[in-house]
């Protein structure tokens, strides 16, 4: 979503001239698990129904005296502007655009069955050698996927799953059939 990308830079920006780029760091931090976390208050942020005025209450009662200035402000032009559905996406565009800046990124793997320490260090080392940067992994199990894996780093997304070339197999059967 380019919009929360363009609200995330903001934010770095007003960040780095105030000195508060580590703070609003983990006020980001907080803010995704907060809204992960409570499916009220992702409710009530994607609610067209509650005012403004409510979710600026909500949001005040929940995060003031626990988060910078900067991303208080945030919230409030996000409000303003009728875009504070958006909040958790732009916090995680943030901590994206800070990891990238300082040279860390996340990669996240989904696959079928957990993976062994030993494939993890695979992947992070092939992860390495094609960004040229360290990752963090994140591992999520999924069956569907039922062999295979997703690796996911930044906007680049491998699928190499089963599931995903049965589909592909699935689309041409249907595009090619035989009719008499």
């Amino acid at each position: 979503m380019r919009v929360a990308l363009r609200y995330a830079k903001a934010i770095a920006g007003v960040a780095a001239e105030k000195n508060a780029t580590t703070e609003v760091y983990n006020d980001m931090k907080l803010i995704v698990e907060t809204i992960n976390e409570s499916t009220d208050l992702r409710t009530l942020l994607k609610s067209p129904l509650l005012h403004s005025n409510d979710k600026k209450a909500a949001l005040e009662a929940i995060f003031n005296g626990k988060v910078n200035q900067v991303s208080l402000d945030l919230m409030q032009l996000l409000i303003e502007n009728k875009r504070i559905d958006i909040l958790d996406i732009i916090a995680e565009r943030y901590i994206s655009l800070a990891d990238t800046l300082a040279g860390k990124q996340e990669a996240t793997v989904t696959t079928a069955v957990a993976l062994t320490a030993e494939l993890e260090a695979q992947i992070l080392a092939k992860v390495k050698e094609i960004t040229g940067n360290e990752a963090t992994l994140v591992s999520i199990v999924d069956p569907e996927v039922i062999g295979g894996f997703i690796l996911r780093v930044g906007d680049v997304q491998f699928d190499a799953t089963v599931a995903s070339k049965l589909k592909a197999l699935k689309v041409k059967f249907e595009n090619n059939r035989y009719t008499a």
